[in-house]
């Protein structure tokens, strides 16, 4: 006979699973909208409600704390022929690591929202999914949430269902996406020599970059390390003509002990010294690029980093009970959260190194593991 602990988990299972199989592409959530909604209005006990395409159910028991348990309902696009299957106790296809078992393991929790043990839980639980979170941050569900109803994102804390292996994750590391423009002169290849080749300008930024030694600050702990790294590149005019601009497109990641605008001008100092002095532009300039005369670097793309919260109140449980705790590499809404006053670390299951592959799938001891943890810390 099957015991109660194998029923939910071959239930948080089966429910990673149906969630997997809403396609739910950032832009695209209302369907996996609709069927959480539809999973949180029978809760007794949790007050639902929804903006665009963001859920937010709440308990309404009137304490002194309230803990928000946040998850994004949107995935990043993905190979056609990656299909959702349910198989010896794994759950994979699109999103299934990023986030779809954090979603599952939200909405289990919810449930228990409604059973007595919850009455013993000495905080309120805000659950909040929304949408756009792999996108731009103008598109962002938290945006639209802190525009349209800013009340339904007040808490002491929260928790982030972000994929991270059931290990704490704190803080993150910022992220920018920055536009290099080096400026050449046009000849004819057969005078190239009257010319100035901007594609090969790019020559000694690119060996610059590649050479890089990434920092690897230790805050509260926790180790984070920079990266940067060239994810584009542009130049040409005609098979005959020696172009006279080059753009590089260029990511990148930075530890929470500084902003964006220090990462830029680092980013700047590094580049000058490989190919003369920059010109830093804001996007204003995006319309006068052709009337610049010299170099520039332009953010075109930034969020704002978080530093860890380990030294909140009400995740001080949580944190101390952890195996283990670590710094997050990537960028996730825990910055967002952060910069509002808010603690808030990543906690969910799967492994995080799997997400945005086509090889995404969480176990049911995953999941189950991110559960009970979660469960025994709240309830």
């Amino acid at each position: 006979m099957a015991s109660q602990e194998d029923n939910r988990t071959d239930e948080l299972l089966k429910l990673t699973h149906e969630l997997i199989e809403i396609p739910s592409v950032s832009r695209n959530e209302t369907a996996i909208a609709d069927f959480v909604q539809a999973k949180l209005q029978i809760i007794e006990g949790l007050s639902t409600e929804r903006v665009g395409d963001n859920l937010v159910a709440r308990t309404e028991r009137g304490l002194n704390k309230r803990l928000i348990l946040g998850g994004h309902l949107d995935t990043v696009p993905h190979a056609p022929e990656f299909l959702p299957e349910l198989k010896d106790g794994v759950a994979s296809g699109p999103g299934a690591i990023d986030m779809k078992g954090g979603l599952a393991v939200m909405l289990a929790l919810a449930n228990e929202t409604e059973k007595e043990i919850a009455s013993t839980s000495e905080m309120d639980i805000s659950f909040v999914f929304y949408v756009a979170e792999e996108i731009d941050i103008q598109y962002s569900g938290l945006r639209q949430l802190e525009r349209e109803r800013p009340d339904l994102l007040e808490a002491d804390a929260a928790i982030l269902l972000e994929p991270t292996g059931g290990i704490i994750e704190a803080g993150c590391q910022g992220t920018m996406k920055v536009l290099l423009r080096l400026k050449g002169k046009r000849s004819h290849t057969a005078r190239a020599w009257k010319g100035v080749n901007a594609v090969h300008r790019l020559a000694p930024v690119l060996s610059a970059i590649s050479n890089y030694e990434p920092r690897r600050p230790v805050i509260d702990g926790c180790e984070f390390i920079e990266a940067l790294q060239v994810v584009s590149i542009n130049g040409g005019v005609a098979g005959n003509v020696v172009p006279d601009l080059a753009e590089m497109v260029i990511n990148v990641r930075f530890a929470p002990d500084k902003d964006s605008k220090t990462a830029l001008n680092e980013l700047a100092e590094l580049i000058s010294k490989a190919s003369g002095e920059l010109e830093i532009v804001d996007a204003d300039m995006e319309s006068k690029k052709d009337e610049v005369e010299a170099d520039t670097l332009q953010i075109v793309d930034v969020a704002e980093p978080a530093m860890p919260s380990l030294d909140n109140l009400l995740l001080n449980d949580f944190v101390s009970q952890a195996k283990e705790v670590r710094a997050k590499l990537g960028w996730t809404d825990v910055a967002y959260f952060y910069q509002k006053g808010i603690g808030a670390l990543n906690f969910g299951p799967g492994n995080p190194e799997l997400s945005h592959t086509s090889n995404e799938k969480v176990s049911r001891e995953e999941l189950f593991g991110a559960y009970s943890a979660l469960r025994n810390f709240i309830f």
